[in-house]
């Protein structure tokens, strides 16, 4: 099965908010102006982050691609180009399913212990900022 990662002990607050500020200065240095979110390894909700002046309908599209993530173990850019590039459209039937980059399971030793969403800009800024924030699990 692709994406066949385990699952692991969920992420703890603190490491979600180093992960979540690794974002946030990465959507500064452009000046994006993005929601950002980490759920743990059940997708559920541990820390969020609203930049100043950033779309209020991006909150909970900042929160629906980190519970995408973490629930299908693959990033939300997967959905995108299913979508997209290869006509899977029967995708956006499925529970759970949002189609755009900005999703990201966070790994750490083969295991999934989160994942973060990022909102707001363009689905390429989004991915960016998410992709700063995961670099930190390792």
């Amino acid at each position: 099965m692709p994406f066949d990662i385990a699952y692991g002990a969920p992420i703890s607050l603190d490491r979600a908010d180093a992960v979540l500020a690794a974002a946030v200065a990465e959507a500064k240095k452009h000046e994006w102006k993005l929601n950002c979110a980490v759920v743990d390894s059940g997708a559920n909700l541990v820390s969020f982050k609203r930049m100043d002046g950033a779309q209020l309908a991006s909150i909970s599209i900042a929160e629906h691609k980190a519970r995408t993530a973490a629930k299908f173990r693959r990033e939300t850019k997967v959905f995108e180009s299913g979508i997209q590039l290869t006509n899977f459209n029967y995708m956006i039937t499925l529970d759970d399913v949002i189609a755009s980059r900005g999703g990201i399971p966070l790994v750490e030793d083969g295991k999934i212990i989160g994942a973060i969403g990022c909102s707001g800009g363009t689905g390429s800024q989004d991915e960016v900022a998410a992709k700063a924030g995961a670099a930190l699990v390792k």
